[in-house]
C-alpha cells in the first residue's frame, strides 16, 4: 500500500516511512507528485492546519492525502510555541533558531514539562476529509540542546521516562514512542484497517 503525504519536509517523509513501511505501508512525499500547492497555516489548531493540507494536497494530487500538523507546548509558556513551533523565531526561521528562542524564554524556569503534540488528517480524493487523529508524547526541556539525532526541537525535550533527549536516542527508540509514531499508529488503524 502506498500513501501520499503532503509534506516536502524530507526529515519528516523518512520519519513517517521508518514508522509505516513495517506496516507494509510506502511513504511517497509531496515532490514525487509535482510539488506541494501553496496553503496558508492560518488555523488556530493542528487539527485545522492539517485538515488544510491534506485537503489541498489530496485536489492537487487527485488521490487520497496524508498530512500532519505538529508542534511543542510548553506548560510554563502557556503552550508555546504550539502551533507556531516551525516558526517560532521567525518566517524563514530553522530548527536551530527556534530551539535556541525556546531555551531563552525558559531561562531559570523550574518547571520545564512540555509535550509534543501532532495531529493527522485525511483526505479523500475529491479533498472531502476523512477525519483527523492526534498523538502525543510527554517529557520536559533540557537546559540545552543534546545530541544531532531527529529534527526541528528534538535535542531539546527529554522523553518521560529517560534521561536523553530525542536527539540522542536511536531513531527506532524515538519512533517507538513519539507524538507522530502515536498519531500514525492511531491514523493506520482509523485510515486504513480493511481497505486495499
Amino acid at each position: 500500500m502506498r500513501v501520499v503525504v503532503a509534506t516536502s519536509n524530507a526529515h519528516k517523509i523518512i520519519e513517517m516511512g521508518e514508522i509505516l513501511s513495517p506496516l507494509g505501508i510506502e511513504v511517497l512525499g509531496a515532490d514525487a507528485m509535482g510539488g506541494m500547492p501553496e496553503v496558508v497555516e492560518d488555523g488556530t489548531t493542528f487539527e485545522e492546519n492539517a485538515a488544510k493540507k491534506a485537503q489541498a494536497g489530496a485536489l492537487a494530487f487527485h488521490c487520497p492525502v496524508l498530512a500532519d500538523d505538529s508542534g511543542l507546548e510548553v506548560l510554563a509558556l502557556n503552550g508555546e510555541p504550539g502551533i507556531y513551533s516551525a516558526r517560532y523565531a521567525g518566517e524563514g526561521g530553522n530548527d536551530g533558531r527556534n530551539l535556541a528562542k525556546l531555551l531563552k524564554k525558559l531561562e531559570g524556569i523550574e518547571d520545564r514539562r512540555a509535550q509534543f503534540v501532532c495531529c493527522i488528517a485525511m483526505a479523500n480524493a475529491d479533498g472531502s476529509l476523512r477525519g483527523t487523529v492526534r498523538g502525543i508524547v510527554t517529557g520536559r526541556i533540557a537546559e540545552g540542546a543534546r545530541g544531532t539525532g531527529g529534527f526541528g526541537y528534538d535535542p531539546g525535550f527529554i522523553p518521560d521516562g529517560y534521561d536523553q533527549t530525542f536527539g540522542e536516542l536511536p531513531a527506532e527508540v524515538k519512533n517507538g514512542m513519539s507524538h507522530r509514531g502515536n498519531a500514525l499508529k492511531e491514523a493506520v488503524k482509523v485510515f486504513f484497517s480493511g481497505r486495499d
